[in-house]
């Protein structure tokens, strides 16, 4: 428990580290983000509007230390402001659309990728020689060394373009109301998400399978396992309970980091399928000068990866008795 509370305190003074540098990097920038948003809109805004746009965003009148503490009660309130690209929408209502997207897919495809790979990896190496350590693994670290864009666009031409058998872009018919109860909704969501999915998948596979066949290798020359096989217990035992539940210790922080960044989004694969993800957002975010909304991504990715490391570090403390 001990171990626990300082890894807690630990990611908590890291968030407050991020908070503190997402403060400071506008202040930094040449020129004012506010005049440039002012400008941006070519005197749509009402220049009136100029001081409550400061005050939201944090840039107040006063001392230095009053600027930061405005700022830090914006964004425990969860107000980011408005966002330049989506005026006079909020960050947080932006964010929230996109993150819904993103998690759906990156989130499950990730974990998918994950679970398989692993699976897979602890079969190679439980069985070394036969059809999956011989075949299966060299296929996908071959998929797995490809750039994913050039997947994403090949996938595009040939099962979109030429076939038409998917969709070629966005995440849903636009010609559907939104509506999750709906039949139809549903399986044109899937059906706009399964190419994207299938190259995340492929193409992350093989990463988790190699890695996981390298860390079940060094644990079966262990004797532990040949004590556990001499003692008569089943094979199905010795591989899933002796060998891999201590193989996958070093999976696991990939795999937290992994999950951290699924908040990020794939940005590659969601710009070649024009999928409305988080990565998608923070591309034109960037393209925009959208201030807002680029900081409020920035601390989203941050507190997903600080939380998902913490997972990790649960985990340790349940699989391997050594960390209690």
């Amino acid at each position: 428990m001990r171990y626990l509370t300082r890894r807690l305190l630990f990611y908590m003074m890291a968030f407050f580290v991020a908070i503190t540098i997402n403060f400071f990097i506008p202040r930094l920038m040449v020129g004012d983000p506010v005049q440039l948003i002012l400008a941006r809109f070519q005197g749509r805004i009402d220049p009136r509007a100029e001081d409550a746009i400061r005050a939201t965003f944090g840039f107040v009148q006063g001392p230095l230390h009053e600027q930061y503490f405005t700022y830090l009660s914006n964004v425990f309130q969860g107000n980011f402001g408005p966002s330049v690209l989506n005026y006079p929408v909020n960050v947080s209502q932006v964010l929230g659309a996109s993150m819904a997207w993103t998690l759906r897919l990156i989130g499950l495809s990730t974990i998918l990728a994950f679970i398989i790979g692993t699976f897979l990896g602890v079969l190679a190496a439980w069985r070394r020689g036969r059809f999956v350590d011989s075949y299966v693994l060299p296929v996908l670290s071959v998929l797995n060394a490809f750039p994913a864009f050039w997947v994403s666009m090949l996938t595009v031409y040939f099962f979109a373009f030429r076939l038409g058998w998917f969709p070629m872009s966005h995440a849903s018919d636009i010609t559907l109301t939104p509506d999750w109860g709906s039949l139809e909704y549903t399986l044109s969501v899937v059906r706009h998400a399964f190419l994207p999915m299938t190259v995340i998948i492929l193409t992350t596979i093989g990463s988790w399978m190699l890695g996981m066949r390298n860390n079940m290798i060094g644990v079966l020359s262990q004797d532990y396992i040949v004590m556990a096989q001499a003692k008569g217990l089943s094979d199905r035992r010795v591989m899933l309970v002796y060998a891999a539940r201590n193989a996958i210790l070093p999976s696991l922080t990939g795999f937290a980091q992994a999950l951290g960044f699924v908040i990020g989004g794939a940005v590659v694969i969601e710009i070649v399928f024009s999928y409305p993800g988080i990565g998608f957002t923070l591309l034109l975010a960037v393209n925009s000068r959208d201030y807002p909304l680029m900081q409020a991504i920035f601390l989203m990715i941050t507190l997903a990866v600080l939380i998902a490391n913490f997972i990790a570090d649960v985990s340790y403390v349940l699989l391997d008795p050594r960390a209690r």
